[in-house]
């Protein structure tokens, strides 16, 4: 199955996290989603889902209602909790109560299955350009000496000119940039950028130093806070 790109209301792949226990449903949505422009991560349970939601940052949430032990209606309404992320809820009950509830606790759509997984991109993509508009611009640049780094895309500059990162160190900066100014402790940069150890987080730091400062042994921007973190110095 093909799909043209219809992706489009940001300036990126969008990451989408996908939740269904049904195998085969969720293998063909995540197929046909990347074909058509997205990066999406997959759960098969709730729990899966709060472990990945833990770990990285996403543009849109795709629930399955029907799930064993928590179901997509519980989880949406833990997620609303603490997040505006723009959820879509795919059950097959069609019944009005359901949508109700489900609209209710915040969820941003209902589809009700069996449905086309062209529609359902579509959705996605309208939902995602709305959340564009609310919040009034789509890129996030962070300013620091010389350089600016591209919350949205991902890209970091120096002087106009394209700095070469990793996914990881994309990953790092990106927490960093959202708290300009501000101690991010090892443990929550090691959470939010999957990195699992903190020791990771070390070695991340010291990769993107050597791109950034002039004597990574004496940092300017990124700032070590001893016993605590690190910290993104901002113009």
């Amino acid at each position: 199955m093909s799909a043209a790109p219809v992706f489009d209301a940001l300036d990126r792949p969008p990451h989408l996290l996908l939740v269904d226990d049904d195998d085969r449903i969720r293998d063909l949505l995540k197929r046909f989603l990347t074909q058509a422009g997205a990066r999406v991560s997959a759960a098969a349970d709730a729990a899966s889902a709060r472990r990945l939601l833990s770990s990285m940052d996403f543009d849109l949430l795709i629930l399955d209602v029907m799930m064993p032990i928590e179901d997509g209606f519980s989880l949406a309404e833990s997620v609303r909790k603490n997040s505006k992320v723009p959820i879509i809820l795919l059950t097959a009950r069609g019944l009005a109560e359901d949508r109700i509830r489900g609209l209710s606790i915040g969820a941003d759509d209902y589809v009700p299955k069996p449905f086309e997984p062209a529609e359902l991109t579509l959705r996605i993509n309208a939902i995602l350009r709305r959340t564009v508009t609310q919040r009034g611009e789509t890129r996030e640049l962070v300013t620091f000496g010389p350089f600016s780094f591209n919350s949205s895309r991902g890209e970091l500059q120096r002087e106009g000119a394209t700095v070469r990162l990793t996914e990881a160190e994309v990953a790092m900066l990106r927490v960093l940039a959202a708290r300009p100014g501000e101690v991010v402790t090892r443990e929550d940069l090691a959470k939010r950028t999957g990195q699992g150890l903190e020791r990771s987080v070390d070695v991340q730091i010291t990769r993107l130093r050597r791109k950034t400062e002039t004597d990574p042994r004496a940092p300017v921007y990124l700032q070590t806070v001893r016993g605590v973190g690190y910290r993104l110095a901002v113009d």
